[in-house]
C-alpha cells in the first residue's frame, strides 16, 4: 500500500493533477505520524490494518467537515472535503454492502457468543480484527445493536 502512495504521488505530479497530489501528501504525513507512533510501541511500521483504520478516519474527518461548511454555506470548501474524501477512498479496498455486513456481524455474534448488549464490545472488536478497511464501524454498531437482545 505504501507504494501505491508513491507510485500514485508520482503519476498526480506529472498530471498536474493538484488535490490529488496535495491528499497523497497528506495521506503520507499522517502515515510517519503512525510510523513514529508504531516505532514508540516497539514495532518498525504501521500494519496494513493500522493504514486502513486511519484512511477511514481521514474520509470521517472529511465528511463531519463537509456538513460543517455546507451549513455555513461554504459549498467550495465543502466541495473540496468531498474531492479529498474521494481520493483517499480511492486507496481502500472494497467496501462491504449491508447483506454482507450483516452476515458478518451475525458470524461474528454467533462465534463470540454474545448474549446480550454487553457483549456488543467483543462483537465489534471481532469485526474490527477481521475486516479493518472493507466495513463501515458506524453503521456496523447500529446493527449490532438491532441484532443483540437488550439487558
Amino acid at each position: 500500500m505504501r507504494e501505491r502512495f508513491t507510485t500514485e504521488m508520482k503519476e498526480a505530479l506529472k498530471a498536474g493533477d493538484k488535490r490529488r497530489l496535495g491528499t497523497i501528501r497528506l495521506i503520507q504525513a499522517a502515515l510517519k505520524d503512525k510510523d513514529i507512533e508504531a516505532r514508540g510501541a516497539g514495532r518498525e511500521k504501521a500494519t496494513e490494518d493500522e493504514i486502513l483504520v486511519l484512511l477511514q478516519k481521514m474520509i470521517k474527518q472529511r465528511q463531519e467537515s463537509i456538513a460543517i461548511y455546507e451549513q455555513a454555506g461554504r459549498n467550495e470548501l465543502a466541495q473540496q472535503e468531498r474531492e479529498e474524501a474521494e481520493v483517499i477512498a480511492s486507496f481502500l479496498p472494497q467496501q462491504m454492502d449491508e447483506s454482507e455486513t450483516r452476515a458478518a456481524i451475525e458470524a461474528a455474534i454467533a462465534e463470540t457468543g454474545a448474549a446480550s448488549m454487553k457483549d456488543m464490545g467483543k462483537v465489534v472488536g471481532s469485526l474490527r480484527a477481521r475486516y479493518a478497511g472493507r466495513m463501515d464501524f458506524a453503521k456496523a454498531s447500529a446493527i449490532v445493536k438491532d441484532l443483540l437482545p437488550k439487558g
